[in-house]
């Protein structure tokens, strides 16, 4: 994966560069909901340079709101894939400046920078709202979106009595070669494996294998095929399927499971951010209601509960799938491959 995004970083690095113009000094007001003293601090830093693997025209929804709120800090954010911000983090680790001050990318690629001594701690008064498990315990990162992976169905082609409920439901013989699943899904296996141990997880891929799995490339494009029909039922994201349903999709998506993987999106502080105040402040900002309201209209899963009341309501099984058992991902992308023979 190292060597791959360091071929394709030069190519996939897009910079989305959104130059604020500095206002004149604004005396504080109750508008400002941080302390003063931090806010102070990041006016006189004035700069905050934000890398992510969201989308750039969320990450824009995000900086446009944050610098509306606190219009004397100029903000940059560049976007890339995960790997690839990883990579270019790594490099200017080497010649020993980081010019980032917020990193926010997946689970795995955060706990290869805590192993490289990349991030610092900061613990949010914000943080406190979210639960253990959802956020480092020592204070080095905070989960600000989630992905939930999940059985989806295409409910013309379902029968109400015949939705799964479980995922051994899945092994029926009436799914088999109705099945989609993206090709590359040892993420939810390896969750499967942390969650239930080795034993129960393989003895169920192995059933599931049996089901004659239609593969497809990418996970957004299950969701898709699955909506015009080609498959039964897929497993999916589910923040994808809540989309579909908008326009008007007949698709639906199973939230009896148990559990369900939490693919975790955290949000840190470099370990020598060129302006941490501006960086603390963002932070605040993401994982404050209002921060966590705009994730909410972007259309991901905001990871802080009662910002989403849909959700809230359905009571899932969630299971954080830590970033710290990325470690472990090679054995399970190895697994998961001669379990399903790809």
């Amino acid at each position: 994966m190292q060597r791959k995004a360091a071929k394709e970083c030069p190519l996939i690095l897009i910079a989305a560069v959104i130059l604020v113009q500095l206002s004149p000094l604004l005396p504080l007001g109750a508008q400002e909901s941080r302390p003063s003293k931090l806010v102070e601090a990041a006016r006189k830093e004035g700069k905050l340079v934000w890398y992510t693997s969201t989308s750039i025209e969320d990450a824009k929804s995000l900086v446009d709101a944050f610098n509306k709120k606190y219009p004397f800090v100029r903000t940059e954010f560049f976007r890339a894939g995960s790997a690839g911000l990883l990579n270019r983090i790594v490099n200017e680790a080497r010649i020993g400046k980081l010019f980032f001050d917020v990193v926010a990318i997946r689970g795995l690629e955060t706990h290869q920078l805590i192993q490289g001594g990349l991030l610092q701690p900061y613990f949010s008064p914000e943080s406190k709202a979210y639960p253990a498990g959802f956020k480092h315990p020592k204070g080095l990162w905070v989960d600000y979106f989630d992905a939930y992976q999940v059985i989806g169905y295409h409910t013309r082609l379902v029968p109400k009595d015949q939705v799964p409920k479980s995922y051994d439901d899945l092994l029926h013989p009436r799914w088999k070669g109705k099945i989609g699943m993206d090709e590359d899904l040892y993420s939810w296996y390896g969750a499967l494996v942390q969650k239930w141990g080795k034993e129960r997880a393989h003895r169920f891929m192995k059933g599931l294998a049996r089901q004659e799995i239609q593969f497809r490339s990418g996970q957004t494009l299950v969701a898709q095929l699955l909506a015009a029909g080609e498959f039964t039922v897929a497993m999916v994201l589910a923040h994808r399927i809540e989309k579909m349903k908008e326009r008007g999709a007949p698709v639906e998506w199973v939230t009896t499971l148990d559990p369900i993987a939490a693919s975790l999106h955290p949000i840190g502080l470099a370990a020598r951010a060129p302006n941490p105040n501006t960086g603390k402040l963002f932070i605040d900002f993401v994982l404050s209601k209002e921060g966590q309201k705009l994730v909410l209209d972007i259309g991901r899963t905001p990871a802080r509960s009662g910002i989403d009341p849909k959700m809230d309501a359905k009571n899932l099984k969630l299971y954080p799938v830590p970033p710290e058992s990325g470690e472990n991902y090679s054995q399970y992308l190895k697994e998961f491959r001669e379990i399903f023979g790809r």
